[in-house]
């Protein structure tokens, strides 16, 4: 079987997980992966047939996303062309981790397209949601990768596709402990306002871990760190709590460490804003900024924050075998692709 998996490259969650899902997929086809989006940092430990710019958006510095520069870095007309000219009558099985280019080239051609996603957890109707319903954001993250039918992953089995976070073996494999330090991975914030805020908590060692800087500096209490996939994992592993985006995979395998774990969702984010509502409904603190207004909440939860308890087990495979034998069983293959 001719496989073509394709991964979302905005962030580097997607990309986490598809260290994981790919050596099991290459067991049961020919697999290229195709990844568009230019927010990403991790090195992947296999061969990208498709490296395409995509449509993504691009993480601002005062806690969301920056809405004029992603416009500006849309390029609209060579979406376009990279969704017309991907061969994508080639593979027998399309699987997208809300990746648009492939999905939108199956749409248009007609041709099945399975989501294994995050965003396909979310977007069911028995996940939790915000008090507030954005309904333009709701509209974009549904309409932004059109699927056939949907597998997805979230902080709870929500439903009988939803299936719990893929954690990566790197993850399960560290030895667990705590030196006392806070590991921090806040992407939408730059350095200068994460020092400005986090020192003003003076007893406590941060390890920041960015996305604007390529250099290792320190200052006050606050070390500042490009990001490393490996170091990012040991971090977080002997760190004494996570403070974190409100995006999927590092929130997750922080639960599955037993780290304690506060989040603050990206503004103009919709899928954050979803991911924060399910952590909240666990226990888990969610402030909504790094706004002093919010220093009381923080200092509650590094003086009383307690672990989460979850069970992740490796069942990343299961969730393939179920796919296929699904995919297989179905007329997804003989009938017209579902819309949107």
């Amino acid at each position: 079987m001719k496989i073509l998996y394709a991964i979302q490259g905005t962030g580097n969650g997607h990309l986490s997980r598809s260290m994981d899902i790919m050596p099991l997929l290459k067991k049961m086809g020919d697999v290229d992966v195709l990844v568009s989006g230019t927010q990403g940092d991790l090195n992947l430990p296999f061969a990208i047939k498709y490296k395409l710019h995509g449509f993504g958006f691009v993480f601002g510095k005062s806690g969301g996303v920056d809405l004029w520069k992603s416009f500006l870095r849309s390029r609209f007309r060579k979406f376009i062309k990279e969704i017309n000219t991907l061969p994508i009558d080639k593979y027998d099985l399309v699987i997208n981790d809300f990746e648009p280019v492939s999905a939108w080239a199956c749409y248009l051609k007609n041709k099945p397209c399975i989501s294994l996603s995050h965003q396909a957890a979310v977007l069911n109707e028995k996940a939790p949601k915000t008090d507030e319903t954005d309904m333009i954001g709701r509209l974009i993250l549904k309409n932004y990768a059109p699927v056939t039918a949907q597998y997805g992953f979230h902080f709870k089995s929500f439903d009988k596709n939803i299936f719990t976070p893929v954690i990566r073996q790197q993850v399960r494999e560290q030895e667990i402990e705590n030196k006392g330090h806070y590991t921090v991975y806040l992407p939408a914030y730059d350095d200068k306002r994460l020092i400005k805020r986090l020192s003003e908590f003076k007893e406590v060692q941060w390890d920041v871990f960015s996305k604007h800087n390529k250099k290792v500096f320190k200052h006050k209490n606050v070390a500042i760190q490009p990001i490393d996939n490996k170091g990012f994992i040991k971090s977080m592993a002997q760190s004494a709590g996570v403070l974190c985006g409100g995006g999927f995979e590092t929130p997750a395998e922080a639960l599955f460490m037993k780290k304690k774990l506060l989040v603050i969702p990206m503004k103009n984010q919709y899928e954050q804003q979803l991911n924060a509502a399910a952590l909240k409904d666990m226990g888990v603190p969610v402030i909504k900024s790094l706004k002093p207004k919010h220093d009381e909440k923080i200092l509650d939860w590094i003086n009383n924050g307690q672990p989460i308890k979850v069970n992740y087990p490796d069942n990343t495979q299961h969730v393939l075998d179920l796919l296929f034998e699904q995919c297989a069983e179905t007329s997804y293959f003989k009938t017209s692709l579902i819309a949107p």
